[in-house]
């Protein structure tokens, strides 16, 4: 008996055939080659162990035949459809046209992309059929960590971004529209349901109305503009972001009042609108962010009062309103409820009052900007004792008057403190050793009654200010809590019990 085995020679798969041994076996086809696999048994046993044999043979090569087969398959990467890979050539030759960059990257620009293109599998929920297409695209050098494709002085903006990438997820421009003016461009409403992050940062020659900008984002996480020529209000579609979890809108031409409904944004961390030219009242619902992270609204033209809706932003670890115009209503009380603050930034607006007592349960503050707020009185003594890791320190430009406290001797980690052109007086406290670590960051000039001891005068952090006359001789304590007029009085009373003590132990 003899077992044959076709190999094909297009699919290299082996198939089997058993026949007798016969002289007159028809040749294979011109694609198959043969082997033969003879026996002769003399008894029957031995050739029924050797059917067996050859039966778990031809199973090995038909398991082996599908697994290699399936492994080919496998290893054969997706194509990104001819369509859309044009379309990325052409929008990699908008941003830098001095580049080849068919040339340069001739292949599949899903398996062998330039840094900036990224793309990702999708399956046809119906079909099972799975493709590949364009996800992330990202123009402009940021670093060596990211090296995305380079943007040319003069970089147009090609509407393919917003026509050809159904599967968009992020959009990164860092630094690309300088000189020739890029005007934002109309933006199909079947574009942008995927679309997660929208960046356009330092791209001066970007111009145009926020509301161009926004569309059909409704999964949209980070819509970060920043350094751009966008101008205009604040859309209302902003509120409907309903998954936004960032908004950075700082350092453009934006202008008018916020009217915009906030509240829809529960799941927003971050706001900020610094560098622009809104005015009018900051919205209260503002109030209702209550997962914001990060507030900065410095450097506009809000006027007003700071309004007491803040004190429901628990988690805000960065508060910035500086370089408004708030009103003169004091540094708001509600700022003590904001346990989890790190930074809190007032500058430039004239609030005035006192540096109220507020900081009892603010210990993980880092830095304070209270600079050219119109403060009086003193500095409070607790500002030493409860703020251990404070860093920064503002206070210049007010008129605060008094000591500088003892306190402060006790913040170990601060690097800065600015006392600049205030109305201090007295004798500096601090060791040698403590100004010792600001260097120039200790600024205390404009205070004409401040003055310090001789051992520190030579210290260039305190040149500008004038020698203590006279070695400072603490004052004697006898009764904690009690007046001078107290001390007095007991001392007295105490002497004429002494002497009539006297006396009597004389006379008796």
């Amino acid at each position: 008996m003899q077992w044959q085995v076709p190999i094909n020679q297009k699919t290299k798969s082996p198939s089997f055939r058993f026949h007798p041994n016969q002289p007159n076996i028809p040749p294979p086809p011109n694609n198959t080659a043969w082997f033969s696999i003879s026996f002769l048994s003399s008894t029957p046993s031995e050739k029924t162990m050797t059917v067996v044999s050859i039966f778990k043979l031809a199973l090995f090569f038909t398991l082996t035949s599908t697994l290699v087969t399936i492994s080919l398959q496998q290893e054969q990467p997706l194509l990104l459809n001819s369509a859309e890979q044009d379309s990325v050539y052409q929008v990699l030759s908008s941003i830098n046209s001095a580049t080849n960059w068919r040339t340069l990257f001739p292949d599949d620009l899903c398996s062998y992309p330039p840094h900036g293109v990224v793309c990702d599998y999708f399956t046809d929920p119906t079909t099972k059929n799975v493709t590949v297409h364009v996800t992330e695209l990202s123009f402009g050098y940021v670093s060596d960590f990211t090296p995305n494709p380079s943007c040319s002085p003069n970089s147009t903006f090609s509407p393919l971004l917003f026509t050809s990438f159904k599967h968009l997820r992020k959009l990164f421009f860092y630094q690309c529209f300088t000189q020739t003016q890029a005007f934002v461009p109309d933006i199909p409403t079947t574009f942008g349901s995927s679309l997660e992050e929208l960046v356009f940062i330092n791209n001066r020659a970007f111009v145009g109305p926020l509301s161009s900008i926004t569309g059909n984002f409704t999964s949209l996480r980070r819509l970060v503009l920043s350094g751009n020529g966008i101008h205009g209000a604040i859309p209302n579609a902003i509120g409907d972001l309903a998954n936004i979890e960032e908004i950075t809108l700082s350092r453009n031409k934006l202008s008018g009042k916020v009217s915009v409904n906030l509240s829809k944004l529960k799941k927003l961390k971050i706001l900020d609108l610094s560098g622009n030219g809104f005015h009018g009242n900051v919205p209260s619902s503002v109030g209702n962010l209550t997962h914001l992270l990060k507030l900065d609204l410095s450097s506009n033209g809000f006027s007003g009062k700071i309004p007491e809706s803040l004190s429901n932003l628990q988690a805000l670890d960065f508060l910035d309103l500086s370089f408004n115009r708030f009103g003169n209503f004091g540094v708001p009380l509600f700022l003590a409820a904001m346990t989890r603050l790190k930074e809190v930034h007032l500058s430039g607006n004239l609030l005035g009052g006192e540096i109220p007592e507020i900081w009892g349960n603010l210990g993980g503050i880092l830095g304070i900007g209270f600079s050219n707020m119109g403060l009086v009185g003193e500095i409070p003594a607790s500002m030493g004792l409860h703020l251990r890791n404070l860093c920064y320190l503002g206070l210049d430009n007010n008129k605060l008057n008094g000591k500088v406290p003892e306190e402060f001797g006790f913040l170990e980690f601060v690097n800065e403190i600015n006392l600049e052109n205030n109305n201090l007086s007295g004798r500096l406290p601090f060791s040698a050793n403590f100004t010792a670590k600001f260097g120039e960051k200790l600024r205390l000039k404009g205070n004409p009654e401040l003055c310090v001891d001789e051992k520190l005068s030579h210290r260039e952090s305190v040149g500008e200010l004038k020698k203590c006359s006279k070695p400072e001789i603490p004052n004697p304590v006898l009764f904690i809590g009690v007046s001078h007029s107290g001390l007095l009085s007991s001392s007295s009373s105490f002497l004429v019990l002494l002497l009539f003590w006297g006396l009597w132990i004389l006379l008796a």
